[in-house]
């Protein structure tokens, strides 16, 4: 999918319920020097080992770590191989259901192999669910074919079925994530004029396959019109 596709509907969108507070994100501050790019296997791993619980959750997520994309005439590398170098910003966030953050806790002070590299968890901080109405998540797998049709029609499909009427959507960078198994191809996707039910509740339950390794879940992000004019 090398080109950005947008599903565009004028139809005003559908209210809809405020989703119930009951998911959050799990804040970790965390120090380390570098992490691969391509680190969702690795890093998931990490985390199962440290919370046994999870795995089997249905509800949790795990947040890739992403450095800039640009910023100081650096780039984020293409090559899944290369390193990160992480700041002292830079932050490890699961999503998980609310009463599982005292559990979360059990990351605290422990010391995370990430593959050649380590992470050091530091504190730990709740984050509400944002009722920002523009929603990206840079990783989605949906079995949908190759083409970005094909993708779109797919990620309809399943929003659908969780009750939200996508009007503007992007879908853009291809991303492969590794494992031992297989290499999954990830594509972002972003969508725009969601009501603040919709909005959340997508933030909640995420979108096709593999949260464990950081696919399927949405983050607040800047209009959708401001990255047409960027990529027009």
């Amino acid at each position: 999918m090398s080109n950005a596709v947008v599903n565009w509907s004028e139809t005003d969108p559908i209210d809809t319920q405020a989703a119930p507070d009951t998911v959050v994100d799990a804040v970790f501050s965390v120090s380390g020097r570098v992490l691969p790019v391509d680190h969702a296997w690795v890093l998931s791993q990490a985390i199962h080992h440290a919370l046994p619980w999870f795995a089997d959750e249905e509800a949790a997520g795990l947040h890739l770590i992403h450095g800039p994309e640009s910023g100081n005439g650096w780039l984020r590398p293409d090559d899944p191989h290369a390193l990160l170098h992480l700041s002292r910003r830079t932050k490890l966030v699961l999503r998980i259901p609310r009463d599982r953050s005292a559990a979360a806790g059990a990351l605290l002070r422990q010391t995370l192999d990430v593959g050649e590299h380590v992470l050091q968890v530091e504190s730990l901080a709740l984050r509400a669910l944002s009722r920002i109405t523009t929603l990206l998540s840079r990783h989605v797998v949906i079995r949908s074919g190759d083409d970005e049709t094909g993708f779109l029609n797919a990620a309809v499909g399943e929003l659908g079925a969780l009750g939200i009427r996508p009007h503007r959507m992007l879908c853009g960078r291809v991303t492969p994530i590794a494992t031992p198994a297989r290499t999954l191809q990830t594509c972002s996707l972003m969508l725009a004029d969601l009501t603040i039910g919709e909005s959340l509740l997508l933030q909640e339950k995420g979108l096709g396959s593999c949260r464990k390794l950081g696919c399927g879940l949405f983050l607040p992000h800047k209009d959708i019109d401001d990255v047409r004019r960027r990529l027009g």
